[in-house]
């Protein structure tokens, strides 16, 4: 059955259904990167790897797809490879609890976007993304002494820019394009360009043993295989500013897992700033009168 054949609330369920699952599946990437980095894996080259091995899987299935959609396809797999080239250059200067922030201010981007193209947010989608900001700075930090590097500081604030971009353009672009296609193409793209970093850099290697390619391909199968086509779902069934609200519970996924994975420490402001994420995550599902 396709998104526009169902009733209201059914795509409405649909799509909360589709974000949360994107959502989980997103949040295990913070692991298996970490994971790899405790492996001795650098991580352009993991991400190349990770991409290619998506894009080998997918491709021969992607057969009778027009030329059009091919290449729109294409560019939307260019947004997120910047905006990923984008988050790394973040890291590289700034604090990560910062540059995860600033990625996942997303949700104000597309607001803010949409507004310029002229969708006017309605008062339930401002007050999820201040709810959603609020937790976040809770969850995952606030900038701190460490973090006035300009330049870092506008890469992170680039990487969720970006990667509002990339939710719009599906949106717009890839309206009734089956999810897996869509995440083929964005595979190649991202796998081709990470890969190709990482040769320049001298740094492409292939993993060796279990310990190396156990994190890989967890990253391709639950980061990518199950988390991109789930979250193209739900921004065809909610649409990019309601799908990118739900993927504000990804950085607290992430910090759960890492107890439970990890045995991370729980920070004490985890339950305040997670309720804030949850609360804007809800609002935001309410639709404008």
């Amino acid at each position: 059955m396709s998104a526009a054949s169902l009733s209201s609330a059914a795509r409405s369920q649909a799509g909360l259904a589709w974000g949360l699952a994107a959502a989980l599946a997103f949040s295990t990437l913070g692991i298996w990167g970490k994971l790899a980095s405790q492996a001795g894996l650098e991580s352009f080259s993991t991400l190349g790897l990770r991409f290619g091995l998506v894009a080998a899987v997918l491709l021969p299935f992607t057969g009778g797809l027009r030329p059009g959609l091919r290449r729109r396809m294409l560019g939307v797999g260019v947004l997120y490879a910047l905006a990923t080239t984008c988050f790394f250059g973040a890291l590289d200067r700034v604090s990560a609890g910062t540059t995860g922030l600033l990625l996942y201010l997303a949700p104000a981007f597309v607001v803010l976007l949409g507004w310029l193209a002229g969708r006017r947010p309605a008062r339930a989608q401002l007050l999820a993304v201040a709810l959603a900001a609020a937790g976040l700075g809770l969850v995952v930090g606030l900038p701190g002494p460490a973090d006035r590097d300009p330049v870092g500081l506008l890469l992170g604030a680039g990487a969720g820019a970006m990667y509002a971009a990339y939710l719009m353009a599906s949106e717009r672009w890839l309206t009734g394009a089956p999810p897996l296609a869509s995440t083929a193409y964005m595979a190649l793209v991202a796998g081709v360009y990470f890969a190709g970093l990482s040769a320049l850099g001298g740094h492409l290697q292939l993993p060796v043993g279990g310990a190396q390619w156990a994190p890989v391909l967890g990253m391709a199968v639950v980061s990518t295989l199950i988390a991109v086509p789930a979250l193209y779902s739900a921004v065809r069934f909610l649409g990019a500013a309601r799908a990118s609200l739900l993927g504000t519970l990804e950085p607290l996924f992430t910090v759960l897992l890492a107890a439970l994975v990890l045995h991370e420490a729980l920070r004490p402001g985890l339950l305040v700033g997670g309720a804030l994420i949850l609360s804007g995550a809800l609002v935001s599902q309410r639709r404008a009168a």
